[in-house]
């Protein structure tokens, strides 16, 4: 493993705060990036990084072998296929070329090269007017945004509202979780708004949440 590698083996448990990391300039004038995983090449390799992308700031032209995930967090991102401003949750397969750019800036969760297969469509949702849907778990709703039985990963938005507590489950094929809004917690610790952790397959946990949480889940994709 490289020095420049970041919680490479999907074996262990990883959890960053990027409330306590600095931003990190990217190849690109005024695109900036906290990197949260990266597995292989510096700047071609598998990664999960939040970007943000300063006012007039764009990307030169270019292609997403194993395709492109988004999901903007804040301001509006834009390419040459329009506007997607926060709430846009984004999956570019492969074959995707663009150049986006942001006029005002904006901040988006980006994972690059984990939506691989030449199949794969395209997807585009709203997360801020599409429906969710109650759980089996009381005070907790959820907004599927991609799910296949073709392939291993079911990606969604996880809502639970004060006081809201999941028993202990087991993710056979692993977890991975950005905490949107509000705060959880496991029996691994407590997460506040803008951690990321991920847990390997086979993992297991219960969740509760205090204060209520919106979070970003993928499930599935790491076995």
């Amino acid at each position: 493993m490289t020095a420049e590698q970041l919680n490479a083996d999907l074996s262990e448990r990883a959890v960053c705060d990027t409330n306590a990391m600095d931003w990190q300039p990217s190849p690109v004038d005024g695109v900036w990036r906290k990197r949260l995983e990266l597995i292989g090449a510096v700047e071609s390799g598998r990664v999960t990084s939040l970007v943000r992308f300063d006012a007039g700031a764009r990307f030169p032209a270019h292609d997403h072998p194993d395709g492109e995930e988004i999901l903007v967090l804040d301001g509006t991102f834009s390419d040459e296929f329009g506007d997607h401003p926060k709430g846009t949750f984004m999956l570019n397969p492969e074959g995707t070329r663009h150049e986006p750019y942001s006029k005002l800036g904006c901040l988006l969760l980006v994972k690059l090269r984990q939506y691989p297969g030449a199949a794969r469509e395209a997807v585009r949702i709203d997360t801020l007017s599409a429906p969710w849907r109650e759980t089996e778990y009381p005070g907790s709703s959820q907004l599927m945004l991609y799910e296949d039985e073709a392939h291993p990963e079911a990606i969604c938005l996880f809502r639970m509202s004060p006081g809201c507590n999941v028993p202990e489950h087991n993710h056979p094929g692993g977890e991975e979780l950005f905490v949107l809004e509000g705060g959880l917690e496991d029996q691994y610790g407590r997460y506040a708004e803008g951690c990321w952790g991920r847990s390997p397959a086979g993992s297991h946990h219960w969740v509760k949440s205090e204060s209520g949480c919106l979070v970003y889940a993928k499930l599935g994709h790491l076995s």
